[in-house]
């Protein structure tokens, strides 16, 4: 990569982003056994052009977990420029990190064959997502409309609770409990007081 021109380098980007992303939505709809020539239909290419980029299975899984995990992390400081509120920004980043988990449990179960791989790429999923998760949690947090006394790694930690098992449960919708969680977080307008205030003295929660 080092010797090749930019314009290559960007396009070698593009094309690797376009597998990974069409990798992910095979691996939600079929898992991670699933075909490469369904991967390689999904992406417009062929399987070769995959074997090039990926040649193992193993190769593949971990790479598209890193990319989900980049999309997600560069996601937070987007969504909070961009939104109304730093509230709704950690609405919808709590959403995407949902999408996230869901395909992410399909991966463990695989990647805990090899426990110290499975080690390191979970410590590089904390170390990307909690500090985004916890600047979207203080812009909440100093625009009063959320208690301040949460921390990122337990708020993700509630949310992937309720997502485990979402995906092989028709009947149970890991995003609406999600949802019912992150509503939860914010204060009254009224009077600052409810689920969502800081405890005080004399207070229990």
């Amino acid at each position: 990569m080092a010797g090749q021109p930019p314009r290559r380098r960007a396009d070698a980007r593009r094309n690797e982003k376009a597998l990974l992303d069409a990798a992910a939505e095979v691996f939600v709809g079929a898992g991670v056994n699933a075909p490469v020539r369904d991967i390689a239909a999904r992406a417009g290419v062929g399987t070769g052009t995959i074997y090039r980029h990926f040649p193992t299975r193993a190769d593949l899984i971990i790479a598209v977990y890193r990319h989900q995990v980049e999309a997600c992390a560069e996601a937070g400081p987007d969504l909070l420029a961009g939104s109304d509120t730093p509230y709704a920004a950690l609405a919808r980043w709590i959403d995407l990190f949902v999408d996230f988990l869901v395909t992410k449990h399909g991966l463990a179960a695989v990647l805990r064959s090899d426990d110290a791989g499975f080690d390191a790429l979970h410590a590089y999923f904390l170390d990307r997502l909690v500090p985004v998760c916890a600047r979207l949690l203080d812009a909440a947090a100093a625009a009063g409309e959320i208690r301040s006394d949460l921390e990122a790694y337990e708020l993700m930690r509630a949310v992937g609770n309720l997502c485990i098992g979402a995906e092989d449960d028709p009947r149970y919708d890991a995003r609406r409990l999600v949802g019912l969680l992150v509503a939860g977080l914010r204060r009254s307008r009224r009077t600052g007081s409810g689920p969502g205030a800081p405890c005080g003295p004399g207070r229990t929660g």
